[in-house]
């Protein structure tokens, strides 16, 4: 299974569409192979012009900016740690917003009706890479 993991609005998480290996030049900046994310489960990368995080449930997988549209600080409560207890939304640390998984939409908190910066990766022979 390789291929582009990017998600827009209400497309929901979906798993990679299977095509020829991804170009070299396509294949963008390595963060981990996916068996390193706990399945449901999360990882964060500090990277030099960004942090992101990528959530994964089985072989979907959906990343995001860590920032919340609402004050702009990160999502994270503990490090890596974005999901509620259950693995079902997205949550907010400090004020407990709610965001689909699938689309980064938020549900529940101050920020309602906004959603999270996608951002896009592939997986390329067991390995995602950010493309944005």
């Amino acid at each position: 299974m390789e291929g582009d993991l990017q998600h827009g609005p209400d497309e929901g998480v979906r798993s990679a569409a299977p095509h020829a290996s991804a170009r070299k030049q396509d294949r963008g900046r390595p963060l981990c192979r996916l068996e390193e994310i706990a399945d449901p489960g999360s990882r964060a990368f500090d990277l030099d012009d960004r942090s992101i995080f990528v959530v994964r449930r089985g072989a979907q997988v959906a990343a995001y900016v860590n920032s919340c549209p609402h004050t702009r600080g990160p999502l994270d409560w503990i490090e890596g740690q974005f999901l509620d207890f259950a693995g079902e939304h997205i949550v907010c640390a400090t004020h407990g917003a709610m965001f689909r998984i699938a689309d980064g939409h938020c549900i529940a908190g101050p920020c309602a009706g906004d959603r999270l910066t996608p951002a896009r990766v592939v997986l390329v022979e067991g390995v995602l890479h950010l493309l944005d």
